[in-house]
């Protein structure tokens, strides 16, 4: 492909200056999400993919839209139904300046499923490849067991990290800046965990020079804090706008919102199978078998959630209402699947037939800094509730603490997000739907409801093996079907949609991905 020349005409030499001017510039975000590691397989966690991709690299990266595209690898073409041919970008180096080639591949391949203390593993994007080996450098041959269309989805799930910097590296040698060498577009200068990271750019990337000379990445839980921060002119960007705000940023000159409806459902995890549960008692606190394993009782608690109402009170408008796990036009999307209706009525008749007709108390649990308005949504659940008779009380607290609980199973009910790295609801099923399989990277036990169906294992096992992407997806849709609709798993409540905010100098483009990156912000 030729390159065309940029010839500095009276046209282009203002382009050339603001280039130069912007490869001076700083660029300062405030992010809503709380990152906890540099470490790239320490935790699947999007505020942490979103940190750690400033420094590391996936081999196949995808667009605005989701769809895979070429980034440490070239092309990917299945050879055979169970074996994948993948070629890597010849010519790329280390940030100090050492090759890359398919030995730090194989390398990733060994570490990721196996950090230790790692709250959330990599192994489900993992444990599908049977064998790798890599013909050449540049070359690798990926075998499955079964067929595994997904492979090219599942590689863009994490990041590649160096054989030389990594062997032997822990995670504290990651945040530490020792082991946090990449082939990305910027470079590691510091990280202070739950605070920031500073960055400065590799003159070396192979994807061209980035217009920042250095971003500094801030971590601002707060919502109010970083929309004043924005406003003062001490951020030149943040995510997660609060919705309540967007109105009267859009008023602010100087400052631009920009929104696009994203992959993160807002969801319930129930307990459905302990007999006894933590955090469930009678109305006058005593401990009583576990409700929630009744499904006429998880189908009281969804019928009695004004999704419409939090949408539109609480959201401002900024949430799609859903009683399925894909946002509509999203692959495995089903039109047929209704959002469940408000009907408190049919809640108390429900609970009534499941032999509780005075109803039950619970806590729910909840991140008050992770989603947005997470603890205000949990507080209007809880309101919800109560009014049908499950009287609820609202345990809200930070991510930092509220994500160990899940495979502590310390919750009976919990609220929480999800977001499928490969825009298809594979991980959203067998993280939510799947019975545990620890070998295969399965189970609920990740989300701690525990749910088991062998009927729905079955399809999710055929949905993943299928190649036909049409097949697929009706696999997918009867999979929901199963164990959403009918079985209530878990309760879907809506899809985000995510809001960015920046100053004038500065473009974004969003994408459906929540993720918030320097690489997609420029010089307005």
């Amino acid at each position: 492909m030729q390159r065309r020349a940029l010839i500095a005409t009276p046209l282009a030499a203002p382009l050339l200056t603001r280039r130069a001017e912007a490869q001076g510039r700083t660029l300062t975000i405030g992010i809503g999400g709380a990152f906890s590691s540099m470490d790239p397989h320490y935790h699947d966690l999007s505020p942490n993919h979103a940190l750690t991709q400033h420094i590391f690299e996936p081999l196949i990266t995808t667009d605005a839209d989701g769809i895979p595209i070429p980034c440490l690898a070239t092309s990917w073409q299945a050879l055979e139904p169970t074996l994948w041919e993948i070629k890597l970008r010849p010519n790329v180096t280390w940030h100090d300046g050492s090759p890359f080639t398919a030995d730090d591949v194989l390398f990733t391949f060994q570490r990721a499923p196996n950090v230790p203390n790692s709250p959330a593993s990599m192994g489900q994007y993992i444990r599908p490849l049977t064998n790798v080996t890599t013909p050449d450098p540049l070359t690798l041959h990926i075998r499955t067991a079964a067929p595994v269309p997904l492979v090219p989805r599942m590689l863009s799930s994490f990041v590649i990290v160096s054989r030389k910097h990594g062997e032997g590296m822990d995670t504290r040698d990651y945040n530490s800046g020792r082991a946090a060498v990449g082939t990305g577009p910027y470079k590691y200068v510091s990280f202070t965990p739950g605070d920031r990271a500073l960055f400065d750019a590799n003159p070396a990337y192979w994807g061209g020079v980035q217009p920042w000379s250095r971003v500094v990445y801030r971590m601002i839980p707060n919502d109010s804090g970083r929309v004043a921060a924005l406003r003062a002119g001490d951020l030149d960007a943040i995510d997660n706008v609060p919705t309540r705000d967007v109105a009267a940023m859009r008023q602010v000159p100087g400052i631009t919102v920009q929104t696009k409806v994203g992959q993160r459902l807002i969801y319930l995890y129930l307990d459905v199978a302990r007999e006894r549960s933590p955090f469930v008692t009678d109305l006058r606190g005593n401990p009583i078998p576990n409700p929630l394993r009744d499904v006429r009782v998880r189908r009281a608690i969804t019928h009695a959630i004004n999704r419409e109402g939090i949408a539109r009170q609480l959201m401002e408008g900024f949430a799609r209402p859903t009683g399925q796990f894909v946002p509509e036009g999203g692959m495995g999307y089903d039109p047929t699947i209704p959002v469940p209706a408000f009907d408190p009525a049919l809640s108390r008749r429900l609970l009534a037939e499941a032999g509780l007709p005075e109803g039950f108390a619970i806590t729910l649990h909840a991140p008050n800094d992770r989603y947005v308005n997470d603890a205000e949504i949990a507080q209007a659940l809880a309101q919800m509730w109560t009014r049908v008779g499950i009287r609820t009380a609202v345990n809200a607290m930070p991510s930092s603490v509220f994500f160990p609980r899940t495979p502590r199973d310390e919750n009976s009910i919990a609220l929480t997000g999800w977001s499928s790295n490969t825009a298809e609801p594979n991980t959203t099923l067998i993280n939510q739907v799947a019975t545990q399989m620890p070998e295969r990277g399965w189970g609920t036990t990740r989300r701690a409801s525990h749910y088991s169906n062998p009927e729905t294992d079955a399809i999710i096992e055929r949905a993943l093996a299928t190649i036909d992407p049409t097949e697929r997806a009706e696999l997918y849709k009867e999979a929901i079907r199963i164990g959403i609709m009918r079985d209530v798993a878990t309760i879907p409540l809506h899809h985000q949609v995510n809001v960015w905010a920046t100053r004038s100098h500065v473009s974004y483009a969003p994408r459906i991905w929540e993720t918030t990156r320097a690489m997609e912000f420029r010089p307005a």
